[in-house]
């Protein structure tokens, strides 16, 4: 970082105090080979941060967005539990727009098109913008997606309006957290999105990863943390309104929030008055709100630190399941590395045969959880934890047991 102070993604603020610093961090998702494990692995500073002005938390570090994802190695069609909720969400939002022929689904970092395609099967034209070349490309090619391979901004947003491709919904999974212009985005939705269209944003939800603790999901692919606070704020300033706001359970608890350009009859929804005013009960602009949240992940990497000696002790075989961005965090964090797991398992061809990052655990295909007799398994993915335990119902009765580290350590 330069010398210069902080400034906020959001508002521009420069009064912001500290949350959390889980210290010098490897890349989440840089997966290295064994050709490079040889070669140096950048770091860099991980602290959370509370603008005390607009209450958007953030990390005051912002890595290149070309470094981060230019080539990505996340595709979420591997996720069963992420394709049927593209499915239900899909369906449910052709039924209620009365989407067809004519109308237009864009999507801000589609992926591999895991969830335009259930549009597409619906016979609604749509447009993935997605920033991974390799990802687009695949998208394009195996599942017939157009696919524009940059990044999302204001100068797309008003290009796209100006060949008239404007869109009846725009949807952004899971993005607007990877976001370090959240000004030139949000402004973009504006341009692209027609007078009678919505925005549906779907974001880790700030409340839930305080209540449960879920540290992990902060890595520098995540730069902002949103309450309905801080959004709300955000979109007004472009001329939108959050008119409906549902939680829903995935990723550890998610907000989604439907958005609308500002015009007459354009309100806003019991639910959005009413999580907008539980959030200022509970002091989301606060920092002392914070600071049981930092004591609360010290306890859980002394517990889990406690419990891991404890089964090695005891001569048990312990693995970790997930090469997951979260995963890197908590183990980076609490210094669970070689000496104590084996390996990494996890589903995805894509991963397998890489190392994790900062800890060079190798990563391999679930069936080595069998083959090499492991006794526990650290379940970094805990958020799939009910798909992975289904999964994985041969491993446990064969006598192998998972360990849940959030929100508190458990072995089940």
């Amino acid at each position: 970082m330069s010398d210069s102070p902080f400034s906020c993604r959001s508002c521009g603020s420069t009064r912001v105090a500290d949350i959390l610093d889980l210290g010098r961090q490897p890349l989440a998702n840089s997966l290295r080979t064994a050709e490079q494990l040889d070669q140096p692995e950048p770091s860099y500073p991980l602290e959370l941060v509370l603008c005390q002005d607009c209450s958007l938390v953030q990390i005051n570090e912002t890595v290149p967005p070309e470094v981060l994802f230019s080539e990505y190695l996340y595709f979420s069609s591997f996720s069963e539990t992420l394709l049927k909720h593209a499915e239900a969400l899909a369906g449910r939002v052709v039924a209620t727009k009365g989407l067809g022929a004519d109308s237009l689904v864009v999507e801000i970092a589609s992926n591999d098109g895991y969830l335009l395609q259930y549009y597409k099967a619906a016979g609604v034209p749509v447009l993935g913008i997605e920033p991974a070349s390799n990802i687009a490309r695949w998208a394009v090619e195996h599942r017939g997606i157009p696919t524009l391979n940059e990044f999302f901004g204001e100068a797309v947003g008003r290009r796209l309006a100006e060949e008239g491709r404007r869109a009846d919904v725009i949807h952004a999974h899971n993005v607007l957290a990877h976001v370090a212009d959240l000004n030139g985005v949000v402004s973009g939705f504006f341009h692209v999105l027609k007078d009678d269209g919505v925005a549906i944003i779907e974001a880790p939800y700030l409340i839930d990863l305080i209540d449960h603790c879920e540290f992990d999901t902060i890595y520098h692919e995540h730069l902002c943390y949103f309450s309905l606070t801080a959004l709300d704020a955000l979109f007004r300033r472009h001329g939108l309104l959050i008119k409906d706001v549902e939680r829903v359970p995935i990723h550890g608890g998610t907000l989604r929030i439907f958005a609308s350009r500002q015009g007459p009859g354009i309100e806003q929804s019991e639910a959005v008055t009413g999580l907008l005013a539980e959030e200022k009960a509970r002091g989301i602009d606060q920092i002392a709100s914070y600071r049981p949240f930092a004591d609360r992940v010290e306890k859980l990497k002394a517990d889990l630190l406690t419990l891991l000696a404890e089964l090695k002790g005891q001569g048990k075989k312990l693995a970790a399941y997930g090469a997951s961005a979260k995963g890197s965090t908590l183990l980076n964090y609490f210094g669970v590395g070689r000496e104590t797991l084996d390996f990494v398992v996890d589903r995805s061809t894509v991963k397998q045969g890489r190392y994790t990052p900062g800890t060079t655990l190798p990563i391999r295909a679930p069936e080595a959880l069998i083959e090499e007799g492991v006794d526990y398994v650290l379940l970094l993915t805990w958020n799939f934890a009910e798909e992975i335990l289904r999964q994985q119902a041969g491993f446990q009765d064969r006598g192998g047991r998972f360990i849940l580290p959030i929100p508190e350590v458990a072995v089940i």
